[in-house]
């Protein structure tokens, strides 16, 4: 029996369970399963490799995407180069890391991507967030990070002073945070939303809920919205050809 994983920390909101699960019963796959590690503290990894040998490879979701580098045995460049890590393949003990949240991304992005998209704000500046820089910068669409904390030196500002100006020029918006996310649906980012025009596209890479407060106000303003759920089960499937490479 093969085993997968995902860690994180909660993951009460995952869908990667459910998703493999069924992958394995449609596609009559009888060798594998797939389960959920709640690691509140990254060094539980150790225990959690120790106590399932059958592991062959596990996603990483937050808030764990840049914290288990100094775990892995290998990485590819991309992952040196973001910083984060979500996809680890397990071959003789050892932990090969990748990152697939660009690639889903970027196929995700580009349904509602438009000429007129050359700026972009990420909000938020966590491991998911070095995967949307990734993209962006490979696409040519510059960018700024929007954080509570400002700090110029690394191209961040804060949520204060996103203005009309600002949003009028950056017509693509970005959350990777986890603001929004199940239970927690009446949360969203702290954005001008009545700067938000029909010129304007807001990513969400929260999937669940599908249509999240962030997404509810910018199609209030008539934005082209798009949640995060094409861009998971996007680098799913790239975990799963990774995971049997």
């Amino acid at each position: 029996m093969k085993l997968y994983g995902l860690i994180g920390f909660p993951l009460a909101h995952s869908f990667s369970k459910n998703y493999f699960t069924k992958k394995f019963e449609d596609e009559g796959i009888h060798d594998c399963r797939f389960e959920n590690f709640e690691l509140e503290n990254i060094g539980q990894v150790k225990e959690m490799l120790q106590q399932n040998p059958l592991l062959k490879g596990f996603a990483i979701t937050i808030p764990h995407k840049k914290k288990i580098l100094p775990f892995l045995t290998h990485a590819t460049d991309d992952v040196k180069k973001m910083e984060a890590c979500n996809c680890v393949r397990i071959v003789d003990e050892k932990l090969f890391g990748f990152n697939t949240d660009t690639i889903g991304f970027e196929q995700s992005l580009k349904k509602y991507l438009q000429p007129h998209h050359t700026k972009a704000l990420i909000l938020g500046t966590g491991g998911a967030a070095n995967a949307v820089e990734f993209v962006l910068d490979k696409l040519g669409i510059q960018f700024l990070y929007v954080s509570r904390n400002r700090d110029v030196a690394v191209n961040i500002i804060s949520y204060d002073e996103l203005t009309e100006e600002l949003l009028a020029t950056h017509t693509l918006i970005i959350n990777a945070t986890p603001l929004g996310t199940f239970p927690k649906v009446d949360e969203c980012p702290a954005i001008p939303y009545q700067f938000i025009t029909a010129k304007h596209y807001l990513f969400d890479l929260v999937y669940n809920p599908a249509k999240t407060k962030f997404l509810q106000k910018g199609e209030e303003q008539a934005a082209a919205i798009q949640n995060g759920y094409d861009m998971l089960t996007i680098q799913a499937e790239e975990n799963w050809k990774i995971w049997n490479s």
